[in-house]
């Protein structure tokens, strides 16, 4: 391999109906792969850690909230993570035992409130970034809050300058523009959404930014498979996954993987950002900034501030 030249890979999983600690060992249990490929950045998908709460409606209607709601809301909350809690301590280690940056959705609590986040790792196996949902999608809001500009970190790693979003933030255009003009060479996405449209998303996103990208998506099987009671009987699989990796041309380098779970790798040169931004560099040569202008607000929103004497 040249110096610009790296494997990078997304892990397709789903969350365990068991919980968070069986989650975590499926995770752990490619680390011999992992390695064995040479991946310097695996991405995973959206909610992995604390799970993706596909068809529950936690007892919400317009103007009610049923008692079984609030235990729903308690089992959900009791699998969720903290940043310094012991199963990102384990990623920590997975990081630096494999030498590869992790890209990990989670859901994150803080007090009684719940964030979908991605957790950056890094190959020496620190945690280095995070990244909350701004913009929780449709009856999410229900259980998920809203993340602020504080968590939108772009960040030097060994294998390039890496970034992205979470599910449909990816169709939030003055998010990607936000992070294009930071650098970003490899855009890294975690979601749940198992659409054919979705890779046609992909590979826009990742022609618009002419940068490589990595969509990890969440694989779980069929209800019955897992013993979930459902209100949709028939249906064959809870989410099919379809994690792809896409090159700054808009190229399928790997994947779309549908029904199964597994590791995907694709070799990439970064180089080839340079040569796909010749004629589009939507941060640079192809923006008009005397006519367009984008602030963002990055600073932390808490609700309550005190000042010390």
């Amino acid at each position: 391999m040249t110096a610009n030249t790296l494997t990078v890979a997304a892990l397709q999983l789903g969350s365990d109906n068991r919980g968070t600690q069986a989650t975590l060992e499926n995770i752990l249990s490619y680390k011999d792969q992992i390695r064995d490929t040479g991946c310097k950045l695996v991405v995973m998908p959206e909610a992995l850690l604390g799970g993706y709460p596909k068809g529950q409606d936690f007892g919400a209607r317009i103007g009610y909230r049923t008692q079984q709601g609030r235990d729903d809301y308690l089992a959900y909350w009791q699998q969720a993570i903290t940043t310094d809690g012991p199963e990102v301590k384990a990623l920590c280690a997975l990081a630096k035992d494999t030498c590869c940056n992790l890209v990990v959705g989670a859901i994150e609590k803080a007090g009684t409130s719940l964030y979908c986040s991605v957790l950056y790792l890094s190959d020496q196996g620190e945690l280095v970034g995070k990244h909350r949902k701004l913009m929780p999608t449709a009856s999410e809001r229900l259980v998920w809050a809203q993340g602020d500009g504080s968590t939108l970190p772009v960040l030097d790693t060994s294998a390039g300058r890496i970034s992205g979003a979470i599910c449909w933030e990816n169709y939030m255009p003055a998010l990607r523009q936000s992070l294009y003009a930071q650098g970003v060479e490899i855009w890294c996405v975690s979601t749940v959404d198992d659409r054919e449209i979705w890779q046609a998303s992909m590979r826009h996103i990742a022609y618009e930014g002419r940068m490589f990208l990595i969509s990890a998506c969440q694989y779980q099987p069929s209800p019955e498979e897992q013993g979930i009671n459902t209100e949709w009987p028939d249906q064959q699989t809870l989410i099919r996954g379809g994690s792809v990796i896409i090159s700054p041309m808009g190229d399928i380098l790997a994947g779309p993987v549908c029904e199964q779970e597994g590791l995907i790798t694709a070799e990439i040169n970064l180089n080839e950002i340079v040569k796909a931004r010749y004629d589009l560099d939507v941060s640079g040569h192809y923006a008009r900034n005397d006519i367009f202008q984008l602030t963002v607000d990055a600073r932390s929103k808490p609700g309550v501030s005190f000042n010390e004497q």
